[in-house]
This record gives structure tokens, sequence and C-alpha cells, in this order.
């Protein structure tokens, strides 16, 4: 039989096996302080939030969490209203960007096939909207709205409509009408002409400028329309209305 520890090394292996405890204790004391300081220094180093950004994402009942969602604005963006409309940073200015797609514009006869076809567009290689393609009209009315505030204050903006004609396109022979209107009652204007404009190949239609003001609100009116002309008119694809920073 071997021989019992005495009192004394007993003693020195309790102390010893102590003495471990307490360094285990202190090292995940120390990872832990490290990690908090690591995640507290990523948090520092991340930029405030875009401009209302909490308050145009919340209109999307979106599953991810708020700094996911920061994260997705400054890539590929963020789909809005059942992917009617799009929202995004452009990252080096921190500007909001927005596009409004066909199914968020109010669009005369749209409803009806024998004016407008709806049909999917890829808008990037891994994500689909709705565009819609005019068939034959002779009143071509389309609108939209987009909220001031949303804007980033101090930036000009251009406004445009992203269309295309087809190939098999007629009736584009009077000018079209575009038109900004402001919440109080201003009015910006242009005309277009389509009928010599490239085929197949999409266009920027622009509607007008803007500076966005501190504290400005309300929406703004965004339209495309001719029908004094009393032509019949086809062969207008439609993407949506573009609202990006003045280059």
């Amino acid at each position: 039989m071997g021989a019992s520890p005495s009192r004394q090394e007993a003693s020195s292996s309790d102390s010893s096996r102590a003495g471990d405890g307490r360094a285990v204790a202190v090292a995940a004391s120390s990872a832990a302080s490290a990690t908090g300081s690591n995640s507290n220094q990523a948090q520092s180093k991340r930029a405030p939030a875009p401009h209302k950004f909490h308050e145009i994402v919340a209109q999307e009942k979106a599953p991810a969490a708020p700094a996911d969602l920061e994260d997705q604005v400054y890539g590929a963006g963020i789909y809005l209203d059942g992917k009617t409309k799009k929202y995004w940073v452009h990252e080096k200015t921190r500007c909001n960007c927005f596009m409004l797609f066909p199914r968020a514009l109010s669009i005369t006869w749209s409803d009806d096939p024998r004016y407008w076809s709806w049909h999917p567009l890829k808008e990037t290689s891994d994500a689909e909207i709705e565009a819609v393609s005019l068939q034959n009209v002779c009143w071509l009315e389309v609108h939209g709205k987009l909220e001031l505030s949303h804007l980033t204050p101090g930036v000009n903006y251009d406004v445009v409509f992203e269309a295309m004609l087809a190939e098999t396109a007629y009736g584009w022979s009077t000018p079209v009408n575009l038109r900004l209107k402001f919440p109080d009652g201003t009015v910006q204007g242009r005309k277009e002409a389509l009928q010599e404009k490239p085929r197949n190949q999409w266009l920027e239609l622009k509607a007008g400028e803007l500076k966005a003001q501190p504290g400005q609100s309300g929406e703004m009116e965004i339209s495309l329309f001719e029908y004094d002309g009393g032509q019949w008119k086809k062969g207008l694809l439609l993407k949506g209305i573009k609202i990006v920073p003045k280059e």
C-alpha cells in the first residue's frame, strides 16, 4: 500500500489548485474585458445613422437588426413597401437616395391590360421588381410622391424618370411634360421630346432638381404626362423615378 500524503503536502496541493483557479478566473475576466473593449471600439467606430434612417426603415417590418439594415443600406440598398420602393445611401457622401418603382406610382389606366402591361424586371443580379410597359394610350399620366424630410439636408438632388423606348414605339412627336410640385405650391416644369430618342436603352428623363432644406417636410409630387396632343402612344417601358444627389 502507498503512503498517505502528509497534511503539509495536502495543504500545498489544495493551495496550488486554488491558485490555478484564481489564474483561470483572472484570464477569463481579462478575455471578457478585451471582448467588451473590442465591442465598444466597434460601436464607437460605427458612424451615426444616415439622416432619418430609423424613420425611413420603419416603413418596412424587416426582421433584420438595425445594425444589419444599416450595413445593407450602404450596399445593395433596402426595399420598402413590398418592393415598390428602394432606399440606399451613397457610401462616400452619406446622402439618402430613393427609387420609386411603378407599383408605387399612380398611372392612369395601369390596371387595364389593354393599355399597360406589368412584368418582372431584374433590378439587381438577385432581385426583381415590377416594371410596366405602355401598350397604347392617348392619355399619358404618371404621378409619384416622396416625403421631402427624408432627403439629406443641404444636398442638391436630381429627380429623373428611368424609362426605355421599344423599337416599335410610336406616337411621341408631341413632347411629354415633366413636373415637380412642392408642398408650398411651387411648380417646376419642363418638356422632353422623345421622338428622336434612342430605342432599347435606358433613358433618364429629368423631371427637375431641388436642394433639400433643413426642417423641410411634406410630399413632393413628381409627374410625367401628355394628353393634349391627341396622339395614341405606345412602347414606353417605365422602371420608376430615381432621386439621387447631383453629379
